[in-house]
């Protein structure tokens, strides 16, 4: 939707303007000119008018003599300008519906400070305002933002790319009884005031400025760990966690000292579109983990190693997201092995291998989809969202681990030691990143030049021949049970004693095509329609629209009513738009159900459904 701007004038120009504006990494932002090096951020948080107010100061440095500084903004009213404490003139350039519209500021080779007075709106992209009734305890309202890729513009004026890291502070007020966070220091309890003060003293770039407001409790977990979570699920969040301290120690263990302090999840409302974000000092995380048995704590080891992968060294641009989430990934499974087992860490990583397999499958059958198979890609003109796959996640995770098959695991860990040691703070491209791994490290021997084959995972479709097949102990067993119960159709041939989330999900992906009736009796024996791990249910449900199973149809829109997170939305609603009946299904529950969505979630499921 096109922003209508309020516009007050008080001795201040305004101007509208529509001349195309430079775009370069996804910003209108002039960067390469003018360089921002802090943001301070006052701000009222209106859960009334679902809006934050008030203003963002940017301290800057212009490196060329630039006449003006060109801002990101989107869904917000600029409300005034200053520079250096003098009312500016501004002019807003044309709007884009994915990039916004550039916010462009007179400025003199002498200019430190720029002063935006901004009011955000109800609809920001980044912001989620839930109602009480769409949080866990439904007695209080709920915010939290999602700013990554490029929706940080929707509630900060800035210069909205990774390419461009600044530190921060904030002054956040909000009503009394709740408690506001940030991806920064923070209060682990609730003040009179309602005012509360936060510093980012390590710079970020943009996409990862977070913020949350809401009844939230904190229990300390560790030396520098803790999880925050509403009063009815701080408790069950705090047991599932009772790992994260070792997975910490873990970690700097592998590649070095933990950069950012405090390491604390903050467990969100059930809208959520992602499984987590590794905003700094306080991940984000969906409710959607809280298994129960500990189970999915992967992911906490996911976004833990983000602090080093991504919010250590960023990608310059979305072209190079893989640098961000392929080495995330392969960190994740050498947390996940220190701590759980080599077992069952290549277990993970056998199902992680099928998921990409069955990604890779359907992206080369379509043209358009085709080229974004390849590691590096080409989001010019698009939105970088777009690059969110199991390309970036698991094709860059395997391009690794040939790495280190090639080197030695000894090798390559004093390697990703020193990449992350020389480059902490600063942004990586792929190009140089092929650069730094020449020269530091297949240079050292010929052999391993010629086996690593770069080019064809970095800009190849597909995946490559020397792409490893993951043979799991732990998943043969479940393969075993699936053979049998594809002979008898006796679902007592299926034995579950001692399953994981990781088991189910691989039984679930390898049964053969069954009756209504056969599914009947898989439900009636292991209850899967009731279960209460989403994970699990995300593939059972699957498979119940696959093979006609309709008894399950009310526990599949209670499921897609109760959870936000993408990773599960998206494969059911794209199971039941495969048939006319079941695409009605979809589109009636999705109405029912978009208000509890995240805006991102809403604008993928929504183009998926063609309304």
């Amino acid at each position: 939707m096109k922003p209508v701007y309020t516009i007050l004038i008080a001795g201040l120009m305004f101007g509208a303007c529509n001349k195309e504006m430079k775009v370069k990494n996804h910003t209108y932002g002039n960067y390469e000119d003018v360089r921002i090096s802090h943001i301070a951020l006052d701000l009222n948080v209106d859960f009334e008018k679902k809006s934050l107010s008030g203003t963002a100061v940017l301290n800057i440095e212009n490196l060329t003599g630039a006449s003006e500084i060109v801002l990101d903004h989107k869904n917000m009213d600029i409300e005034g300008a200053e520079v250096d404490g003098k009312e500016a003139t501004f002019t807003i350039g044309k709007y884009d519906s994915t990039l916004g519209a550039p916010l462009i500021i007179p400025i003199t080779k002498e200019s430190k400070k720029i002063t935006v007075k901004y009011r955000t709106h109800a609809d920001a992209e980044a912001l989620q305002w839930l109602s009480p009734e769409q949080t866990h305890d439904k007695k209080q309202p709920f915010l939290f933002s999602q700013s990554q890729a490029i929706l940080a513009r929707t509630w900060i004026p800035l210069m909205d790319a990774p390419a461009i890291r600044f530190t921060y502070e904030a002054t956040i007020k909000v009503p009394n009884h709740l408690l506001a966070l940030m991806s920064a220091a923070n209060p682990t309890e609730k003040n009179k005031e309602g005012i509360y003060h936060f510093k980012q003293e390590k710079p970020i770039p943009s996409y990862l400025m977070a913020i949350a407001v809401g009844d939230v409790e904190f229990k300390n977990l560790g030396r520098n760990t803790g999880v925050y979570a509403e009063p009815g699920m701080i408790e069950k969040s705090a047991w599932e966690f009772e790992s994260m301290q070792s997975m910490v120690d873990s970690a700097e263990a592998l590649y070095g000292p933990y950069a950012w302090g405090r390491y604390d999840v903050l467990v969100l409302p059930p809208s959520f579109p992602f499984g987590g974000m590794e905003n700094p000092v306080l991940t984000f995380a969906t409710p959607t983990i809280i298994a129960g048995d500990r189970s999915l704590v992967s992911l906490v080891a996911h976004e833990l190693a983000h602090s080093w992968s991504g919010n250590l060294v960023t990608n310059e641009t979305w072209n190079d997201f893989w640098l961000n989430e392929g080495f995330t990934v392969y960190f994740e499974q050498r947390i996940m092995e220190k701590i759980y087992g080599h077992d069952y860490a290549e277990m993970l990583t056998a199902l992680s291998r099928g998921e990409l397999q069955r990604t890779i499958d359907s992206m080369m059958i379509d043209p358009e989809q085709k080229p974004d198979t390849k590691l590096f890609l080409n989001l010019d003109g698009r939105n970088p969202d777009d690059g969110v796959t199991d390309i970036a996640y698991e094709k860059g995770r395997f391009f690794l681990r040939s790495i280190e098959n090639v080197v030695g695991r000894k090798n390559w860990d004093a390697f990703i030691i020193q990449y992350f040691s020389e480059n902490s703070f600063k942004t990586m491209t792929t190009e140089r990143f092929i650069d730094y791994l020449q020269k530091n490290l297949l240079n050292k021997n010929t052999e391993w030049a010629a086996k690593i084959n770069y080019k064809d995972w970095i800009y190849g479709e597909g995946l490559p021949e020397n792409c490893e097949k993951i043979e799991s102990t732990e998943l043969k067993k479940v393969s075993a049970a699936v053979t049998n119960y594809s002979k008898t159709r006796d679902v007592a041939a299926i034995d579950t004693a001692g399953y994981t989330t990781h088991h189910w999900l691989f039984l679930l992906r390898n049964l053969p095509k069954m009756s209504a009736q056969e599914m009947k009796n898989l439900d009636a024996k292991f209850g899967l329609s009731k279960g209460g791990n989403s994970e699990i249910l995300c593939d059972w449900f699957q498979l119940c629209v696959r093979n006609g199973y309709n008894d399950a149809n009310n526990e599949m829109r209670t499921f897609l009513n109760s959870v936000g997170r993408r990773k599960f939305l998206t494969p059911i609603y794209r199971e039941l738009i495969a048939t006319t009946e079941g695409k009605k299904l979809a589109i009636d529950i999705f109405n029912q159900a978009q208000s509890g969505y995240h805006a991102v979630a809403v604008k993928t499921l929504k183009d998926m459904l063609g309304i």
